[in-house]
């Protein structure tokens, strides 16, 4: 299933000489790791105690992306720069698992947007998260099949935060689309899993 991880890739090659640089500077997989999640955690403070403002939505595009591509560069330079570790391995996954429920659940706190609805699709997507992380339990890798991945998340809550702040939806327009991104939170748990029981040959 297509998914913006797939252009990953050329992501990748654009934030190259921005990897190098680090990697020359002594900075470690795990720190840009550890930032990435500090980032989110404070994002997601600012909107939740901003009650939802304009200015705090208009902000979370660009920490949206900014997280990306931290989490871009620090498996550049796990990868690349004989950084991998058990450790990275593990911080990397709890952390991404911590920055999505900081960065998406005071969406509830948002006047006039569903609350329950944002905690479900938060957990859902959790939900698909943990299934492409136990890929290796049955003989696969670790699964990264959308539609609903941790890219296209960052996309679409950082389209809604957009259209919001700017006044071009109204939440009650914007709550339509809270079934539809639960939804395609479980296809793409499915997805996953289906994924890795055929690549494990179960």
């Amino acid at each position: 299933m297509a998914s913006i991880y797939d252009l990953k890739p050329g992501f990748q090659r654009l934030l190259r000489p921005i990897c190098e640089r680090l990697a020359t500077k002594g900075v470690t997989a795990n720190q840009v790791t550890l930032a990435a999640l500090g980032l989110s955690l404070l994002m997601g403070a600012l909107l939740a105690l901003s009650g939802g403002a304009a200015w705090a939505l208009w902000l979370l595009p660009v920490v949206l992306f900014l997280r990306m591509g931290l989490n871009a560069i620090d498996g550049m330079l796990a990868r690349e720069h004989g950084q991998a570790s058990r450790l990275g391995a593990l911080l990397n996954e709890l952390a991404d698992l911590a920055s999505d429920a900081a960065l998406y659940l005071p969406f509830a706190l948002v006047p006039g947007l569903w609350s329950g609805w944002i905690v479900a699709v938060v957990v859902l997507a959790l939900i698909a998260e943990a299934a492409g992380v136990l890929g290796p339990m049955v003989g696969a890798a670790r699964r990264y099949d959308g539609p609903f991945g941790k890219s296209d998340r960052a996309a679409v809550f950082g389209l809604v935060a957009a259209l919001l702040a700017s006044g071009w939806a109204a939440p009650e327009l914007a709550n339509w689309a809270l079934p539809v991104m639960a939804a395609l939170a479980v296809w793409t748990a499915a997805n996953r899993v289906r994924g890795a029981l055929a690549e494990g040959g179960t």
